[in-house]
């Protein structure tokens, strides 16, 4: 899949440039960088929340899912929630249970606390295919226990859908646990790709040995 070039700008200032870059269907691209690197703007252009420079296809996905890092929730049921993005009350009730949120399929959505709400999310997300899918940070919220189960979730989904998947991660372990590729943003450019193990690794960038030694892998 070919994702297109694009930039964008605030005040005279370019906080994102994209040059393109190709994601094959069926891998997940673990995105990472230091906070302002240009990671979240890149995800929201790309999901179509934020408009770019300059119009035009960001993409060669038919269909894109997206979750941000906030996550709504309408006054109503967790399950009620989830199956507003598809109707599959077997499919729903075998993902709410995969990540621990049977219990919760009653309460007001609303009334969920931050890693519940952002589980909620993920299993709302994942009621239907798509092929192209951008997380933004979805177990930032969540304890250890959960986030495990919401990897492993996100795992099977991309096996089950053969999407493509970019997860945009402050984690370095949650990067080397599930992604099969990685791509590091620096000051609104993404300086290195490749596989997990080369970047992470072996990086080839003195900017990325530089981040990957302050942060920690």
């Amino acid at each position: 899949m070919k994702i297109h070039a694009f930039s964008k700008t605030y005040e005279g200032r370019t906080v994102l440039d994209f040059p393109g870059t190709e994601l094959e269907p069926g891998r997940i691209c673990a995105v990472i960088g230091a906070n302002g690197s240009g990671k979240s703007t890149f995800a929201k252009i790309l999901s179509g929340v934020l408009k770019p420079d300059r119009r035009g296809p960001l993409s060669d996905a038919k269909s894109v899912g997206f979750m941000p890092q906030k996550n709504y929730a309408f006054r109503m049921t967790t399950k009620a929630n989830i199956l507003l993005n598809g109707p599959d009350e077997a499919r729903a009730d075998r993902l709410m249970e995969a990540i621990q949120l049977t219990e919760l399929s009653s309460k007001r959505a609303d009334k969920l606390s931050g890693g519940e709400t952002a589980r909620m999310a993920l299993v709302r997300l994942m009621m239907r295919a798509y092929d192209l899918v951008i997380l933004d940070e979805p177990t930032a919220a969540m304890d250890m226990e959960t986030t495990l189960l919401s990897e492993k979730l996100i795992v099977e989904y991309v096996r089950e859908t053969g999407c493509a998947l970019i997860l945009v991660t402050h984690s370095l372990q949650q990067a080397r646990r599930i992604a099969d590729e990685v791509w590091y943003f620096h000051k609104g450019s993404l300086l290195e790709t490749g596989a997990k193990e080369q970047v992470l690794d072996t990086p080839e960038r003195a900017e990325t040995k530089q981040f990957l030694e302050f942060y920690g892998v």
